[in-house]
């Protein structure tokens, strides 16, 4: 990406265990760490950086998410390219969003020659990315591995509008308040019937938006969103009226978009 160093280049072998050790806690087993954190109080995103040392790049971190995305430079940049297989249908409550883990084998997508593997998506409401000052109703955060153990997320913003049948085969299955999982048996989830037919997308250096809010991840957000309808969105909001980080400064960062 133009502007944005080699990502492989700045991430040392520590980091690279480090972002192993996030990816586990964050996105494979769905466990809480060890000091609770949430989104309102003493324990909210201002406080994050002193509510445990591990946690400290939530507060001095420079390429922290979610940002607003404005000021962006068009750039010729390559295609997302998304081959994902069916999932089961499990859906996880983590105590701060509702999470659909994947197993090995799901399919990832493929960006510039670099091949990253699915990992899990969860939900945000409102979304975390402003584009222009303004949020989406939610967002869904796709997170993938690639062979070095480096992270990236593709952000699916989601609108109010039309109900939406991938998320109501999710949504109608949420895990009931005081259970950690949900599963249907036989049932499986396909991200690419979930995907905008637009793939055109903004790209940045952030950080995971939740400690230890680990940076160097890297982020594709894309332009068009889907829809979800009143219902659906409130059906999240029910157990999670607002899960959503606040927008970190930009600082010295180049926010790359694509013509399209």
């Amino acid at each position: 990406m133009k502007g944005l160093p080699s990502l492989r280049a700045i991430r040392p072998a520590a980091w690279l265990a480090s972002a192993a050790l996030a990816a586990g806690i964050a996105v494979a087993q769905s466990e809480e760490p060890p000091v609770h954190w949430g989104y309102a109080g003493a324990n909210g995103p201002a406080h994050w950086g002193s509510v445990d040392p591990s946690f400290a790049l939530c507060g001095a971190g420079k390429h922290q998410s979610p940002i607003d995305i404005e000021g962006v430079h068009a750039e010729s940049l390559p295609p997302l390219d998304f081959a994902y297989q069916p999932i089961p249908l499990t859906v996880t409550d983590t105590g701060h969003t509702f999470q659909v883990n994947a197993p090995a084998g799901s399919g990832g997508f493929t960006v510039g020659g670099e091949r990253y593997e699915l990992v899990q998506f969860h939900f945000h409401r409102p979304s975390e990315e402003e584009i222009h000052g303004h949020h989406s109703a939610m967002v869904a955060h796709v997170v993938h591995k690639n062979a070095q153990g480096e992270l990236a997320v593709v952000a699916v913003l989601i609108r109010q509008g039309d109900t939406n049948a991938f998320l109501k085969q999710i949504f109608d299955h949420l895990p009931a308040k005081g259970a950690s999982e949900a599963s249907v048996s036989g049932a499986t989830l396909n991200l690419n019937e979930f995907l905008p037919a637009q793939r055109g997308y903004y790209t940045f250096d952030g950080s995971l938006t939740t400690p230890p809010c680990t940076e160097h991840v890297r982020w594709f957000v894309l332009k068009s969103a889907v829809s979800a309808s009143a219902a659906q969105v409130q059906q999240f909001a029910a157990r999670y009226p607002r899960d959503a980080r606040p927008v970190q400064p930009l600082n010295d960062r180049t926010v790359a978009e694509t013509r399209d």
